[in-house]
């Protein structure tokens, strides 16, 4: 049963994303999900920020794949109720909820998004996760960041230089936060040069309009540290990676990161 399951030392330390419920944004107290459910074994609800709505294919997109993600879950929690009735008696039913929200709209085409998950399972305790998604509004669809690199070859000349950077950047939040013990090869084993395993990526914002100061990667806890240490989100100016750009990536990335960018994201 999954309660049970996330009691387990191996369990918690495999799942990167486990966090606790203040570690997602606060929600208007009016706010009304755009999808929900409730019944004797879970409460589930998905939300879409008005930047969103305001796209309606990409407000589509993100809405249908939020409703999968609560038909699996209320699957899962119907299941496992039947399984372990007194645990759902005592202590009441799974909660979820789920959030997607713009970060940065570049070039008026590229729309970066959120997506921050909580779930309740009635294990050891909270957990989060953090994931992104590109959205092309030219082309209506999810893309990567491919083209706005000449090359994203696994082990790559990009995906190293990328990796080393943000290695480096994380090196330097962890000692900024005092966490500089955990800055070790150990904890930065999953990161790899590829572009399914670096990390979940946005376009950062730039004080220069329309244009992106580079990448940021979100972390959810447990991904590069301690359950203690929380999310990380790091930037990597578009600077360090401007060897490796295309020209539609020399076309959207400029200036600065903005004052303030980086106390918004932690």
């Amino acid at each position: 049963m999954r309660a049970a399951r996330l009691m387990t030392p191996a369990r918690i330390m495999g799942l990167a994303g486990l966090v606790a419920c203040l570690c997602l944004p606060a929600r208007a107290a009016d706010q009304k999900p755009d999808a929900t459910i409730k019944n004797a074994s879970i409460e589930a609800s998905v939300y879409l920020d008005d930047k969103i709505k305001a796209d309606h294919a990409l407000a589509v997109d993100c809405l249908a794949e939020g409703k999968k993600w609560i038909d699996k879950n209320a699957a899962e929690a119907a299941n496992d109720r039947k399984q372990e009735p007194d645990l759902f008696k005592e202590r009441g039913g799974y909660s979820f909820e789920r959030k997607y929200s713009v970060r940065s709209v570049v070039d008026g085409r590229y729309v970066s998004v959120l997506r921050d998950d909580y779930m309740n399972t009635l294990g050891a305790h909270p957990n989060s996760d953090v994931n992104t998604i590109l959205w092309d509004t030219t082309e209506k669809k999810r893309i990567s960041i491919r083209p706005f690199f000449t090359e994203t070859a696994d082990n790559g000349p990009t995906l190293t230089a990328m990796r080393k950077a943000v290695v480096s950047a994380l090196n330097a939040e962890k000692k900024r936060r005092d966490a500089g013990e955990t800055a070790t090869a150990e904890w930065y084993k999953e990161l790899k040069p590829t572009l399914l395993k670096i990390g979940a990526v946005t376009l950062a914002p730039s004080t220069v309009s329309g244009k992106s100061s580079g990448l940021t990667f979100h972390y959810p806890p447990y991904a590069v540290g301690p359950y203690a240490e929380g999310q990380y989100v790091i930037f990597v100016p578009w600077e360090t990676l401007k060897p490796y750009l295309t020209p539609e990536g020399a076309k959207i990335f400029a200036g600065a990161r903005p004052k303030g960018d980086a106390d918004d994201q932690q």
